[in-house]
């Protein structure tokens, strides 16, 4: 696909997710439902190398593309998030445990209080071919990284 077309269909998606809020809306509104959850667990553990690891359930009844717990952590200054990971999620309405680990520059994270958003999300086929995001459950949540 030559790139002109690819970024008209990147551009044209960001437009309709910019104007079009109440459609998108009602699509997540519609594919989500009350029994699916994504929970984080309230301690992460952070190595001496920085690798900081974060954890919890999630659970989701179906998807028809790939389905993903990513998550992602913030310290001080709630502006600044650090991504941690993601993993692949089985949507068969079982409870599921995930872990997300990312490898920090050391002193990036200090042990001690951090927040934490986990997002159990789908990239669901759109016309087009575009894959959009459509979020199955959201949680954030204060948790305390401790060392090793």
């Amino acid at each position: 696909m030559p790139l002109r077309q690819v970024f008209g269909a990147a551009t044209g998606a960001v437009l309709l997710l910019l104007f079009a809020p109440s459609a998108v809306a009602v699509s997540v509104g519609a594919l989500s439902a009350p029994s699916e959850t994504v929970t984080v667990d309230p301690t992460g553990h952070l190595a001496a190398d920085g690798t900081v690891t974060l954890s919890g359930t999630y659970r989701c009844l179906s998807g028809t593309g790939p389905v993903l717990v990513s998550s992602s952590v913030s310290q001080g200054d709630p502006r600044i998030r650090y991504g941690i990971g993601g993993s692949a999620a089985v949507c068969d309405g079982a409870e599921h445990r995930w872990t997300n680990s990312e490898k920090r520059t050391p002193g990036t994270l200090a042990p001690g209080a951090a927040h934490v958003e986990a997002t159990l999300m789908e990239l669901s086929p759109a016309l087009g071919g575009l894959p959009l995001p459509l979020f199955h459950a959201v949680q954030q949540q204060d948790i305390t990284l401790v060392e090793g």
